[in-house]
């Protein structure tokens, strides 16, 4: 899955490109533009844990084992880990942003795809999709290290002695 495909849907569909083709995104558009920015932050996170940890080349990895760290990533737990304040504070910002909008964003998902009585702005969601494209970018700038060390912390549970 490639995060800029998914943010560039995500712009898409909240700038009321495609869609209802009317210039003016329905609501299920501006609901599956927040899905879509979400997915694009899971993904990064999902394929620097894989291409971290096991190779980001198929001829530099073993692809099974790759599939696995990819598919290892959970939802739940990796908001929880996000909202470890005392370890994530360790990291360098461009990773604390990361962690900070992923779990507003898996919140943002959760009420687009559960609440029906929920209600988006057009704004709030390009807002959103901006926020998500321009931390991604900043993530993704950050030194190797710590991004490998956002992921482990991010897939793996710590088992004390």
């Amino acid at each position: 899955m490639n995060p800029s495909d998914l943010l560039r849907i995500a712009e898409q569909l909240a700038r009321g490109a495609i869609g209802s083709g009317r210039g003016r995104p329905r609501q299920a558009e501006l609901r599956r533009a927040v899905s879509a920015a979400y997915y694009a932050l899971f993904h990064t996170l999902a394929l620097c844990g894989a291409n971290m940890l096991v190779g980001a080349t198929r001829a530099s990895r073993s692809q099974p084992a790759w599939n696995q760290v990819y598919r290892g990533l959970e939802h739940g737990y990796a908001r929880s880990q996000c909202n470890n304040h005392t370890v994530m504070s360790r990291f360098p910002q461009e990773v604390q942003n990361f962690g900070d909008l992923f779990t507003i964003m898996q919140q943002e998902r959760q009420t687009a795809d559960y609440d029906p009585s929920a209600s988006f702005s057009r704004s709030h969601i390009i807002y959103l999709v901006d926020e998500t494209a321009r931390i991604i970018a900043q993530f993704d700038s950050a030194e190797a290290r710590d991004r490998r060390a956002f992921a482990v912390f991010a897939l793996f549970r710590h088992r004390s002695r």
